[in-house]
């Protein structure tokens, strides 16, 4: 796994809902190496441990890196804190990334709020052969339905009280009907209750499915063990580690 550490300038950054920031940051040489479905780890000001964002977005050409994050913290507060000129400090790409299959003809992107942004640069690989389920507890937080739209995606926002979007409810109702019509690929990020559904879906449908993962981390590169998941291969059961070995796994492979 390649990754690089160093200080990168954000060049643009934008409010997209209550407590819900976007960065882009120039850093052509972690740019040039990213992929979809990686994360990086960034050191807020004054703070001894790093947080880690997914990747939103990748530009080779421009060089930079898209992160949405919500305030959790104080940590991620300070991110949040930060202006367009300011430095942040940064290691990635880290992680192993979504699967990338050229050859499928209909994919389904699902996002359960904040893991609706690992699905742009998804988004941006199938364009118009992928269909974007995100779900989100209330209007106030939907983001990024037209980020999705522009890549050429189909999109259905779900909320769970109604408010927003063509579906009342969970991501599961429309992807139980969009498997029924067939797909290639699911691929999923999100809490581990909606996660655990979609793989329960998936598995029903026979359909692939791969995860996104979201745990505590450290260090970011597997050396401090603690992002450990249990996973089944080959009938035995393991730990993994969310940060080196994932985020991204196969739904079928996670002891739920």
């Amino acid at each position: 796994m390649k990754y690089l550490q160093g200080e990168y300038p954000i060049i643009q950054k934008q409010a997209l809902a209550k407590d819900i920031y976007s960065l882009v940051i120039l850093c052509p040489e972690i740019a040039q190496i990213a992929c979809a479905g990686q994360f990086v780890h960034i050191l807020p000001k004054g703070f001894g441990l790093r947080r880690p964002i997914s990747i939103a977005g990748i530009d080779k050409t421009a060089g930079t890196l898209r992160i949405v994050f919500v305030i959790k913290h104080q940590g991620t507060q300070a991110i949040a804190d930060l202006n367009q000129g300011d430095y942040i400090d940064m290691i990635g790409p880290l992680g192993h990334g979504f699967t990338l299959l050229p050859e499928a003809q209909h994919v389904i992107l699902v996002g359960g709020g904040i893991g609706v942004p690992p699905m742009l640069p998804l988004a941006a690989y199938y364009g118009g052969k992928a269909t974007a389920v995100s779900g989100f507890r209330t209007f106030q937080q939907v983001i990024l339905q037209e980020d999705l739209e522009s890549y050429g995606a189909q999109t259905i926002c779900c909320t769970e009280d109604g408010s927003a979007g063509t579906v009342k409810g969970f991501v599961t109702t429309p992807l139980e009907q969009l498997l029924s019509e067939g797909a290639d690929a699911v691929f999923a990020c999100g809490s581990i209750p909606m996660l655990k559904a979609v793989a329960e879906v998936c598995m029903r449908n026979q359909t692939y499915c791969e995860v996104s993962l979201e745990e505590r981390m450290a260090c970011g590169i597997g050396a401090c063990l603690g992002c450990a998941c249990k996973i089944r291969k080959d009938h035995q059961e393991e730990f993994l580690h969310v940060c080196k070995n994932g985020p991204v796994f196969k739904a079928e492979e996670v002891c739920w």
